[in-house]
């Protein structure tokens, strides 16, 4: 089943959508909002697998679906933590500056609380009054969206508590971020908000490539309409999202609707960092792990990072090729 939120208030207006992507119909008279389902996720559940079902066999004719009219899935939420499942992606940030990363990174997941008020929609420009020293860089990860998970909750069994999957730009300011972290206090001004794709998907819609609580397809990015980096999700994620899961809760229980992220995809090659896709690797899910790279073989980075006018997009497409949640599709603007 595949869900969305069409621009409608602040919390937006939930619609079934087709599996192609075409065609959607509106669920508004099992709920309101996605957040709304969440909250009574087992008693509406099977009313909208119903109506999804209708959807797809045509028994419903439904509407023209347009990716550019929904907001994020959850327009605001209760609560949104990203995870760095990828941890090579952390150990090239902390090679790159000359620190030795430590053991426990590989047993014990990182995670920093990110603000949820606001979310930019997956067709949502990236507004900032300035971009000079700020660094502006995409993050291209995937999410998944909870129900009410326990606090203590095992990871045998944060699984059954995955709900809802989705793709994120989680934007980043690197020139703000190594200040901030020098505080000791984490992230806050250089995690502006975030934008997730048009559509969240139910993991048995996805089959057998979710898997061990992970989603084992590429995720493409494109920056400035050049493939920029397409790492396979399933590979070289240490921690999977039962894992990410159960650490949020550890000391907390987490509310319906609570948003979990993946961390920036990335992948090795043969057991070192990875190459551009123009020199036959899977490129990057972020311009930091590139200039890491840079900072590394040459000691300083070349690729800039994003100014006004570029543009990201991020998608996932499955082994037919088809686009599995939409594309989020941005340009970097002053305002």
């Amino acid at each position: 089943m595949k869900l969305a939120s069409l621009k409608h208030g602040r919390d937006g207006k939930l619609v079934v959508v087709s599996r192609d992507l075409k065609r959607m119909t509106p669920a508004t008279g099992i709920a309101p909002t996605l957040q709304a389902a969440l909250d009574d996720w087992d008693a509406v559940l099977p009313r909208l697998r119903a109506l999804s079902e209708s959807l797809n066999s045509g028994a419903v004719k439904g509407d023209a679906f347009n990716e550019a009219d929904c907001a994020s899935p959850l327009p605001r939420a209760y609560q949104w933590a990203d995870g760095s499942a990828y941890v090579n992606h952390v150990e090239l940030v902390r090679k790159a500056r000359g620190a030795e990363m430590p053991a426990t990174f590989w047993t014990d997941p990182l995670m920093y609380q990110g603000g949820s008020d606001t979310f930019l929609s997956p067709r949502g420009d990236i507004v900032f009054p300035t971009t000079e020293g700020w660094g502006v860089d995409f993050e291209a990860e995937i999410a998944v969206i909870v129900d009410d998970v326990p606090l203590g909750v095992s990871v045998a069994d944060a699984t059954k508590h995955i709900k809802l999957l989705m793709l994120v730009n989680d934007v980043s300011l690197r020139g703000l971020i190594p200040g901030e972290l020098a505080k000791g206090f984490g992230f806050f001004q250089s995690k502006p908000s975030s934008a997730f794709s048009p559509v969240c998907v139910t993991p048995d819609e996805l089959g057998d490539v979710w898997a061990d609580s992970k989603l084992n397809l590429p995720l493409v990015s494109h920056l400035n309409g050049d493939l920029f980096g397409k790492p396979e999700a399933g590979i070289d994620m240490t921690f999977n999202f039962a894992t990410l899961v159960a650490h949020a809760a550890k000391t907390r229980p987490l509310g319906a609707g609570a948003i979990i992220g993946s961390g920036t995809v990335s992948n090795k090659l043969d057991g070192g960092p990875g190459k551009p896709v123009s020199e036959g690797g899977v490129g990057y899910s972020c311009i930091a792990e590139i200039r890491m790279i840079e900072t590394i073989e040459a000691g300083k980075p070349s690729t800039p990072f994003m100014s006004f006018g570029d543009t990201i997009r991020i998608e996932m497409f499955d082994r037919d090729g088809q686009s599995v949640f939409g594309a989020i599709d941005q340009k970097v603007v002053q305002g």
